[in-house]
């Protein structure tokens, strides 16, 4: 049977790579997470003091760009791909507040999207592969075979980001988790290069009153109709 490539795209912490994940491993696909890719670089730039609570340095970081290598590595532990930066995971320290709260400013730099576009573009190159983004469906994959766009109720989404963030022992509070994610929105679908918006052909799925397993139910319906048709 042959192969396709999912674009799933999104609104933060609506689920997309609990989704993708899914999908993945149903299917035996390779599945990328290309928000990751934008957070390993921003913990670049913290680390390298290119970027403090007020200030980015854009220019320092575009220099830098050639110096970042950004790749996964499979935990067989955990049964799943795991973030590297230069070669250290970073899985969990991206993950963090610090990192989500900038984020959304590393990911509008032209050069930084650039780079990451072709990171992804190559890695789907033999198909059989789900990636979620925020332009996934519109720029890295227009021509996916199936493009999927999620959201949900941005106070039912901080408030799964905020438990997720509980359960790892995080002490970030609720109302930081929640303008964490307004702003991010904000940010997301007001940028000049590549905003977050609906592809014309994606499939919407609204899961603020979905679980996890009927949603992939809703997607697989959609994917195993193009896969007859091939």
């Amino acid at each position: 049977m042959d192969k396709i490539i999912i674009a799933i795209d999104g609104y933060s912490s609506c689920g997309k790579s609990t989704m993708a994940k899914q999908i993945a491993k149903a299917l035996n696909y390779i599945y990328i997470d290309t928000g990751a890719m934008y957070r390993a670089v921003t913990l670049y730039a913290l680390r390298n003091g290119m970027l403090d609570n007020h200030d980015l340095n854009e220019a320092a970081l575009i220099a830098a760009l050639p110096e970042i290598k950004v790749s996964f590595s499979y935990n067989s532990d955990l049964n799943r791909s795991e973030t590297c930066l230069n070669g250290e995971n970073v899985e969990q320290e991206i993950r963090g507040i610090e990192v989500s709260n900038h984020v959304s400013k590393v990911a509008k730099i032209k050069e930084v999207r650039a780079k990451m576009v072709d990171l992804q573009r190559e890695m789907g190159q033999q198909k059989g592969l789900v990636m979620d983004g925020r332009d996934i469906g519109t720029v890295v994959f227009p021509q996916a075979e199936l493009k999927i766009f999620m959201t949900a109720d941005y106070k039912i989404r901080a408030r799964r980001r905020f438990d997720e963030l509980q359960a790892k022992g995080d002490s970030t509070s609720y109302e930081e988790v929640l303008a964490n994610i307004t702003n991010r929105d904000m940010d997301d679908t007001s940028r000049t290069e590549n905003p977050l918006i609906k592809a014309d052909d994606a499939v919407v799925i609204d899961n603020s009153e979905i679980t996890p397993e009927e949603q992939l139910k809703i997607a697989l319906t959609h994917i195993y109709r193009i896969l007859d048709q091939k």
